[in-house]
């Protein structure tokens, strides 16, 4: 029985930066394991990228990226589109495909030459299945009965959007939260914000952990702070603190001799434990105030600046949150993988090849050793001995011709 908390089931990429195509079938919790400069943050910027087309516009996306040049996968073939397909699944019984493809034009412009959603509506709805197909921004096929118009510039899923039959789709996507978060940004004063969402580097964190104190679940903001204080011992306390027309975070730290916890802003306290409360908040932020919560977070390396004993407190939050919303974690920490509840269908290889990423599943030897309970994964990854399928060569010629057929 597939978990709840999996909206992502399957992502395909095609010629998407260092990833010339993958097929990568995903759980509730995903470790992306590989080398620096193998293509881990690739695949997670792809799902960014996506969010980010529907929150701003396709071209803001790719001009935050430098371009459709930077985007698209560098190579001989020079491949002039790259494209994603997102298999995906609602706890509401709604699930389907959404895909789309854009193709670069002569200087520097772009076109979104193929969109495709398919939405089973699981009985929510009087129609079972609603669609739609784009190509060259020509409505092919659509159920809606007067249908918004295409844009060659804009992914039609933003028009549909105002369809119940779509809105689930696209505030989902619109939703994933996917971080690399930055020290220095969290430590200065943030400008207040409505905290719906966690910003990939934390600069509104302040507004996220008054909106966990002030939730209908306080049983999160408790399960932060209980976290953090196994990581920074004292800690008995995290809120939100204004400073004029700003705002920051308090820490409420134990300290020897004194009766009361000690009241510590943010700008006086350590890279690591900023990244470690903004990793927590991650991954238990409050529920948005329309009830549509954040289903996918992504994080980029959560071990960095941390203790290697503070793996172990990090690996469990991970564990326990993963049971209400899917985590894709990139890491190559043995010590975060030093567990055996870690299973090998959570482990993705991405190892690198001539410039191209490959991504699939470790080997036939490495599952059995950890399903067998031989090794975890973080033993076979310090021995060097966490493989990849070889079976799964993602490095597939360059797609094109069979992608956009003439009809």
């Amino acid at each position: 029985m597939t978990s709840p908390s999996i909206f992502l089931r399957r992502i395909e990429l095609q010629n998407y930066m260092s990833i010339a195509k993958c097929s990568v079938k995903l759980q509730s919790l995903n470790f992306f394991v590989g080398p620096n400069g193998a293509g881990k943050s690739n695949f997670l910027d792809a799902l960014r990228f996506t969010s980010d087309c529907l929150k701003t516009s396709v071209e803001h996306a790719l001009r935050d990226r430098g371009g459709i040049g930077e985007v698209r996968r560098r190579s001989a073939g020079h491949p002039r589109h790259f494209g994603v397909t997102i298999d995906w699944a609602l706890p509401s019984g709604m699930d389907g495909e959404y895909s789309f493809h854009i193709g670069a034009k002569p200087k520097g412009t772009f076109e979104v030459l193929k969109e495709t959603c398919v939405v089973n509506c699981g009985g929510n709805l009087p129609e079972p299945t609603e669609t739609y197909r784009i190509h060259s921004s020509v409505i092919r096929e659509c159920t809606l009965e007067s249908p918004p118009a295409a844009a060659a510039d804009r992914l039609f899923l933003v028009a549909a959007s105002g369809q119940p039959g779509f809105r689930p789709l696209y505030d989902t996507l619109l939703r994933m939260g996917f971080y690399n978060l930055n020290p220095d940004v969290i430590r200065e004063l943030q400008a207040p914000d409505p905290g719906e969402v966690l910003a990939s580097d934390g600069r509104n964190l302040a507004s996220v952990v008054k909106r966990l104190g002030d939730s209908k679940s306080p049983e999160r903001l408790q399960r932060v702070v209980e976290h953090l204080a196994r990581v920074v011992p004292g800690i008995t306390g995290v809120t939100h603190r204004s400073v004029g027309k700003k705002e920051t975070i308090q820490f409420l730290q134990h300290m020897a001799g004194s009766a009361n916890a000690w009241r510590f802003d943010a700008e006086k306290m350590s890279d690591g434990t900023l990244r470690a409360l903004g990793v927590l908040v991650a991954l238990y932020q409050p529920s948005p105030s329309d009830g549509r919560d954040v289903r996918v977070v992504g994080i980029e390396e959560p071990e960095t600046a941390l203790h290697p004993g503070a793996a172990a407190v990090l690996r469990s939050a991970l564990l326990e949150a993963s049971g209400h919303t899917q985590i894709l974690v990139t890491s190559h920490s043995p010590d975060l993988l030093d567990d055996k509840e870690i299973t090998g269908t959570s482990l993705i290889s991405v190892v690198s090849r001539e410039g191209d990423s490959v991504i699939g599943p470790i080997d036939e030897a490495s599952r059995s050793s950890i399903e067998d309970r031989l090794f975890t994964a973080g033993e076979l990854l310090r021995l060097g001995q966490l493989g990849t399928d070889e079976s799964i060569d993602d490095r597939a010629p360059d797609l094109e011709p069979d992608l956009f057929p003439q009809r």
